[in-house]
């Protein structure tokens, strides 16, 4: 089992994670897998809708803050349009 310290399959084919072209991150399934593993967690999954409200947004622009410091971080993949960092951005709409 390839773990990486999460508890939890990180493969694409367990279920647990998305695909690149399908927008990268975790799955409802992986994060229920993930909490279930880890009690105490609070991951939740990420917020796809057009115009959150409150802590959803909050959520949101603080995800995005952080992956911008990724792609600043690692120019090869904000450079690679299919890299999972872009994909994910894609997907919560940053």
């Amino acid at each position: 089992m390839a773990s990486k310290g999460m508890g939890i399959k990180t493969s694409v084919k367990s279920g647990n994670f998305r695909s690149t072209k399908s927008g990268a991150g975790m799955t409802k399934k992986g994060v229920a897998a993930y909490r279930r593993a880890n009690p105490g967690s609070k991951l939740q999954t990420a917020v796809t809708e057009d115009k959150p409200t409150g802590k959803r947004a909050a959520r949101r622009k603080s995800f995005c803050a952080r992956s911008a410091g990724q792609m600043a971080k690692f120019p090869k993949a904000a450079a690679n349009p299919k890299s999972r960092l872009r994909q994910a951005r894609k997907r919560w709409k940053c």
